[in-house]
């Protein structure tokens, strides 16, 4: 019952999402006023940046093979980023992440506990990054150290409460300081990223947005993964930056217009990868096939 509820709650939410979009659009004619500013060139540097971004989610998942004992072929983690990528925009919840467990448990005998635990890692690591960026524009130096230190020790409560619950032959990580080093290089890569492209997309629509407004409110719509419903967070997203406003002081229409770009751009992104995946995916194989031809054709 649970389940279904789940799976109906995301179409919902797109659909509540879509129709406030609408209602805002029909009363405000200034939201597409500041889409006037985007050109060709701002849309190609974001495209860009997030090729950057799926680099950075590929060095996740090798981070989280090497922490789990395993070993993973460049060109293999490439594809199945791609393809969790792009199954994870249109599947509502983390389906990108379930994606990579299932392959790494048929594939490479990775169990699903051990996988959801280097995840819950990385998860900890992006929660601070993410707390980081929300807080530290806004609030004195002792106060975010307090904050990060929060969100720190809350992660590794519900990292050792599922430990707890694993059976032992579930709990053989490779926790040393290499590896974890290489998750925190993965979820900053991430963060910066996001920063950068949040930044961007806000000049755009309005260069009065000052840098640490963009700080305040990358932190804020990052926290949304958390939370993600939708496919690609959609409204879910907006609406954490709609309720953060307090604390970023950006307008409703600059945040609906800032996100037009982003899920426009992204979308192209999307296409561009399904394209190259395909491409890459065919190309593979037909190198398979060749080899299988002419082994198949040698005298024996």
């Amino acid at each position: 019952m649970q389940k279904r509820l789940r799976i109906a709650l995301g179409p919902i939410l797109v659909v509540i999402a879509i129709a406030f979009f609408i209602y805002y659009a029909l009363h405000h004619e200034n939201l597409f006023k500041a889409l006037t500013r985007l050109t060709p060139g701002i849309v190609t540097v974001i495209v860009l940046l997030y090729f950057v971004w799926l680099a950075a989610i590929m060095l996740t998942l090798v981070a989280t093979v090497r922490i789990a004992r395993k070993h993973m072929h460049t060109r293999e983690g490439l594809l199945l980023t791609s393809y969790s990528t792009l199954v994870n925009f249109f599947v509502p919840g983390q389906s990108g992440p379930v994606v990579r467990g299932v392959y790494l448990k048929k594939k490479h005998s990775l169990s699903l506990r051990t996988f959801t635990l280097a995840t819950l890692i990385y998860y900890g690591f992006y929660a601070v990054i993410s707390t980081l960026l929300l807080v530290i524009a806004i609030w004195p130096w002792w106060l975010t150290l307090v904050s990060l230190t929060a969100v720190g020790i809350f992660s590794l409560i519900v990292i050792r409460w599922y430990i707890g619950r694993s059976k032992p032959e579930d709990r053989k990580l490779d926790i040393t300081p290499k590896t974890m080093l290489l998750m925190l290089v993965a979820a900053v890569i991430q963060g910066g990223v996001h920063l950068i492209l949040y930044t961007i997309e806000l000049h755009v629509v309005n260069p009065h947005i000052s840098f640490s407004q963009a700080v305040t409110y990358t932190g804020a719509a990052n926290f949304s993964l958390f939370v993600a419903l939708t496919p690609g967070a959609i409204g879910i997203r907006e609406a954490f930056l709609l309720l953060s406003q307090h604390l970023n002081h950006i307008s409703t229409a600059n945040i609906l217009a800032a996100s037009i770009i982003d899920r426009g751009s992204f979308l192209i992104f999307l296409g561009i990868l399904f394209i190259l995946t395909v491409i890459f995916h065919a190309k593979n194989r037909l190198k398979l096939s060749s080899k299988v031809s002419l082994q198949t054709s040698e005298p024996s």
